[in-house]
């Protein structure tokens, strides 16, 4: 942990110091990543509630792996911490913003919280919260907090007390309630049954299958491994830029599931497919409550596409989920035709953008048409079409002609 507070970077001019809001309601704390500030986060998690990007292994293996500006917003009542916002500030053009530690990686947002706290109403202090954060940090322009849940366990997200937007991506989920036979009952679980039965017999005829889960750092390795392979030659065939290509990107998420390997429960976990003695499909999952949600998925590029490894992999992850016990499948961002094949829930994650400056402004501005713009497109199917077609064009072009998988 000391490690992981050395490696965080501060600009110069940037405060270190706590700071406290005026406001009577709340006692305001704005650090960088310091011991104090990591303590209260850990002993919050213990009790509280949060999305996974903001819970203490997500945000402590961010911090040692990627060394980022990093500021800690904590509300403390009665001396205890009943908020917490872990955030880091990067570049974006002429601005600094200050967002979700992981970026993009990051997705149904939600900060960890009291369960006692996050009943009543909470307007005032989280405005006061970002105007703390704008005073001990004059340099940040824009808080970026996208990708937010609406709710989590029944209990309302605070930071949607600030003024916000729609995402222009959608999440996907799937009720699990009633268990598995209820998901393949019916005409549509009977062809799922039926394709899997068919999957099943094509890959015993390629040399057997099996669906693993990495119990060891090796294990750890070797899915990442297949993974990021994957992933490079999948985005580079739609034209994508590859947001796992970065290097702390992917030291943070061997750190990650690493470090889930002896917790019960296990917070994140890898599963793959396996035929032939080959890793075809592999799935990066978190655990949330009583939600499993797929952080990521992909599949090999090579003669066993035709028999959808990712899709039986999902059919076997979902099984497992509701032999568990848990009660939601998510799917996590994005609206794809295998998601739809099982999910019966929509989720609409939403954007707070809060200028802190007069750039600030500007930005957010400029931000809030993009998204607009970006869910035209998306919820367009002709144009949407078009524009997936023009990624696959830059294709051998130069890597600036490449777009993200979220634009």
């Amino acid at each position: 942990m000391a490690d992981a507070v050395m490696a965080a970077q501060v600009p110069p001019g940037a405060s270190l110091l706590a700071t406290r809001s005026s406001a009577p309601a709340a006692d305001i704390r704005i650090s960088s990543a310091s011991a104090d500030a990591l303590a209260q986060h850990e002993t919050l998690a213990s009790k509280g509630i949060c999305a996974p990007a903001q819970s203490f292994a997500w945000v402590s293996a961010w911090i040692a792996t990627a060394a980022p500006d990093c500021v800690f917003a904590t509300i403390v009542e009665a001396g205890e911490p009943v908020l917490s916002l872990a955030l880091e500030v990067v570049r974006k053009g002429p601005c600094r913003i200050a967002r979700f530690m992981g970026g993009t990686h990051a997705n149904g947002n939600f900060a960890l919280a009291s369960p006692g706290w996050l009943s009543g109403e909470r307007p005032t202090e989280i405005n006061a919260l970002v105007a703390s954060i704008g005073r001990a940090r004059p340099d940040i322009d824009v808080l970026v907090l996208e990708r937010l849940l609406p709710d989590s366990n029944g209990l309302a997200n605070p930071l949607l007390g600030l003024p916000h937007i729609n995402s222009p991506n959608i999440s996907l989920a799937v009720d699990l309630e009633g268990g598995f036979s209820k998901l393949v009952a019916g005409p549509s679980g009977k062809r799922k049954r039926k394709k899997h039965r068919t999957q099943a017999r094509k890959y015993e005829t390629a040399g057997g299958f099996r669906r693993i889960e990495a119990r060891s750092p090796e294990e750890v390795d070797r899915l990442l491994d297949a993974f990021f392979a994957m992933k490079a030659a999948r985005f580079r065939k739609a034209g994508i830029i590859n947001v796992f290509a970065e290097g702390e990107v992917q030291k943070f998420f061997r750190k990650l599931f690493r470090d889930a390997l002896p917790l019960v429960p296990k917070p994140f976990a890898l599963h793959g497919l396996e035929v032939g003695g080959k890793l075809r499909a592999v799935t990066g999952s978190s655990l949330s409550g009583q939600r499993l949600i797929c952080e990521f998925g992909s599949i090999a590029d090579d003669e066993m596409m035709v028999a959808s490894p990712g899709e039986f992999l999902f059919f076997e992850n979902i099984r497992e989920a509701c032999e568990q016990g848990l009660t939601i499948y998510d799917f996590s961002v994005g609206d794809e035709l295998y998601k739809r094949l099982w999910c019966d829930i929509e989720i609409q994650h939403l954007d707070v953008l809060a200028p802190l400056t007069v750039k600030g402004r500007l930005l957010a501005g400029s931000m809030r048409l993009t998204a607009g713009l970006k869910a035209y497109i998306k919820h367009n199917p002709t144009i949407w079409r078009v524009t997936k077609a023009l990624r696959r064009r830059t294709i051998g072009k130069k890597p600036a002609g490449l777009v993200s998988d979220d634009d």
